[in-house]
């Protein structure tokens, strides 16, 4: 698992332990306290460290969720190495990719969908996918969207506490929309993924399309937030780089799987707690 010390990469490690896979895991800067997984530091800007952890771990399958937003190095480069080494180790790779390499411009995007990013690290997303479809045949490309857990641990959720508990700036755009998924339900597709079936392009995100607002009052209603503190705003005219709407087409990949990706409408809502 690269990456595995992130949100995603904590997740996708947790499900395939309770799946029995002995699993390697990776982090950047300090390992997790979790004692379970094999804990590898690991740097993917140095190729040749990505390759040497490869032939050392002879792993069946790769998971690669690094990535920094503001870093080709690490999203573009380290991608490629990533590739190389499962390559060289004979893994199959998933390598999780974005809805950011897409430019909201179309209303909905499938598998087939060719890349059109507008900002620096969609451009760097959609750069890694063509290192990964030129280097590692048997590939499994995974974009995602907006990443959701139970219990405030995600980026948006955090947000959406400080915002709430008036302790950062900033409002939540109720024109930019995306389609959240929860953050155990793609752990267990990327899994999936990782197992077999056919190489390319999959789309793992959930069905409801949502505005990081609405999004936000999801958030604040599960966790007994005041709705009312939470301030809205629209990001067109911002000068924000970056799309607006990126609606990910699952259907395809959800026939595949076993695995049930939820709306936020449906994990946030009363029912799920």
């Amino acid at each position: 698992m690269i990456g595995g010390s992130g949100f995603l990469g904590r997740a996708v490690t947790r499900q395939a332990r309770l799946a029995g896979h002995r699993v390697t895991a990776t982090y950047h800067v300090s390992g997790p306290a979790d004692d379970g997984p094999d804990w590898r530091p690991l740097d993917i800007r140095h190729r040749a460290d990505v390759l040497a952890l490869a032939v050392d771990v002879r792993p069946d399958a790769v998971v690669n969720a690094a990535y920094r937003q503001s870093d080709w190095e690490t999203t573009a480069d380290g991608g490629a190495h990533v590739a190389l080494a499962a390559a060289a180790a004979g893994a199959r790779l998933v390598h999780v990719s974005s809805d950011a390499v897409f430019s909201g411009a179309a209303p909905a995007y499938d598998e087939t969908a060719r890349p059109d990013p507008v900002s620096p690290y969609g451009a760097a997303k959609a750069a890694a996918e063509t290192a990964v479809r030129a280097i590692a045949l048997g590939a499994v490309i995974a974009r995602t969207s907006l990443i959701v857990g139970d219990h405030g641990n995600s980026p948006h959720e955090r947000l959406v506490h400080a915002l709430a508990a008036g302790t950062a700036p900033g409002v939540l755009y109720t024109d930019n929309v995306r389609c959240p998924v929860h953050v155990t339900d793609l752990a267990r597709a990327l899994l999936e993924l990782a197992a077999g079936g056919p190489a390319g392009v999959r789309h793992v995100a959930g069905p409801d399309a949502v505005s990081r607002y609405e999004l936000g009052l999801l958030i604040a209603r599960r966790d007994g937030l005041d709705e009312a503190a939470l301030p809205a705003g629209r990001c067109a005219g911002t000068g924000r780089a970056g799309p607006l709407d990126v609606q990910l087409d699952c259907a395809a990949t959800q026939a595949r799987l076993a695995t049930r990706l939820r709306g936020a409408r449906e994990f946030l809502g009363p029912a799920a707690g």
